[in-house]
């Protein structure tokens, strides 16, 4: 679920929550390469949350929020996101 808030961080616009998954989801080798400096046990953790994501309005893998150019910061399981168009 995402809300729309007063903004709080420099562009922000949603709140998106964190779901933690069973397994883990597809995600995209491409996007692997990006995140290739990351420790195998974060990205493990990592593939196994997933986010609704307000622009493409379907769940999503964290990894592939954490590489978009919306994110903006994540805390306490709360993505912060521009909610601008690709």
């Amino acid at each position: 679920m995402y809300y729309l808030l007063r903004p709080l961080l420099n562009g922000e616009k949603y709140k998106v929550e964190v779901k933690s998954l069973k397994k883990s989801m597809k995600v995209n080798p491409d996007l692997l390469e990006d995140v290739k400096g990351l420790s195998p046990k974060l990205l493990g953790r990592m593939k196994k949350e997933a986010v609704e994501c307000p622009v493409k309005k379907t769940m999503i893998s964290f990894l592939e929020c954490f590489t978009c150019a919306n994110f903006i910061t994540r805390v306490k399981g709360v993505v912060y996101c521009k909610g601008e168009p690709f």
